[in-house]
């Protein structure tokens, strides 16, 4: 009896997948696209933090004159600890507001018994706005002429506590962070409630019938569970909140005001390279390249730490 062998076929990376010239003719245009936008600019700015410029035009090499001039040079060697501590604060501020919220508001319509496709739409509608709208739609709430969060407080007998919010250096960076968390908690929110989704009702009834109560099965079972979704929060939230500069540009404005309580990176870079001098593009370039380094250092370290916690509990 004759055996009929199967022809193989190059389908591709997997059985069914197109060819794959294909495959490439559709990924091309989107690395086109970040080759173009993402990589070039940062191997540009790798290069020109090592040049002296004046104006626009590229002087002599100086190596790492540049960075060494962040750090020595009067604003900057004062602007950019106070700015990286802001940025510090910020994380940490947004971490335990947005990302506290999204996981108890992810709980609640978890167990909700309708309106949890509306819920979602609300509370995931202020991170669709642009952050320059947001802020400046706050700035509006927060005037402490006619703003209505003073007026309010006016109404219900706290008028001790109506005060100018963006224009006391005690209160302006928590409120920014206050804001910044409101804007971005429906995006954790989403990734907590698709990851309890993921959790089957098995392990939820078995830890029930071994008599573990609702604040058990969440401390012991849930939110270990979502250590790969807390994760992936924790480095996206830590790569925009280091990237800040629409939103504390829309409510502190390009000088980080008042006195500098809302100065972050992002506000130090912009003014160094549109208000820096005749050599600011060097300067601006170094600064660039610091905050990718440093951005990109602690991301890959932060991961590899949570899929060493995540690889602990298989």
């Amino acid at each position: 009896m004759a055996v009929i062998k199967k022809r193989k076929t190059n389908t591709g990376v997997g059985q069914g997948a197109p060819p794959w010239p294909t495959i490439v003719l559709f990924l091309l245009p989107a690395f086109l696209l970040y080759t173009v936008f993402m990589i070039w600019p940062l191997v540009q700015s790798m290069i020109f933090s090592t040049f002296e410029f004046k104006g626009l035009a590229r002087g002599a090499f100086v190596g790492l004159a540049n960075f060494r001039e962040l750090f020595t040079r009067f604003p900057l060697n004062e602007q950019l600890p106070r700015a990286f501590m802001h940025n510090g604060v910020f994380f940490i501020g947004t971490m335990l507001i947005q990302n506290t919220l999204g996981l108890l508001f992810a709980l609640l319509l978890s167990k909700a018994p309708f309106g949890k496709r509306f819920f979602q739409t609300v509370y995931t509608m202020p991170y669709l706005i642009s952050a320059l709208v947001v802020g400046y739609l706050w700035s509006l709430m927060l005037n402490p002429l006619f703003g209505p969060v003073n007026q309010i407080l006016k109404l219900i007998g706290l008028s001790d506590l109506a005060r100018p919010w963006l224009g006391d250096p005690a209160t302006a960076l928590p409120v920014i962070i206050l804001v910044n968390a409101w804007q971005w908690m429906g995006f954790p929110m989403l990734l907590f409630a698709a990851g309890l989704a993921n959790i089957g009702n098995d392990i939820r009834e078995a830890a029930t019938i071994d008599g573990a109560n609702a604040w058990q099965l969440f401390r012991r079972i849930e939110l270990p569970l979502l250590t790969p979704v807390i994760g992936i929060i924790t480095v996206l939230t830590f790569i925009g909140n280091f990237n800040a500069f629409g939103i504390v540009w829309a409510l502190g404005g390009v000088g980080g005001e008042p006195a500098g309580s809302t100065d972050v990176l992002g506000l130090v870079f912009y003014r160094t390279a549109f208000r820096g001098g005749v050599d600011a593009f060097g300067l601006a370039s170094a600064l660039a390249v610091l905050m990718f380094l440093f951005i990109f250092g602690i991301s890959n370290i932060v991961l590899r730490w949570f899929r060493r916690m995540e690889s602990d509990l298989t």
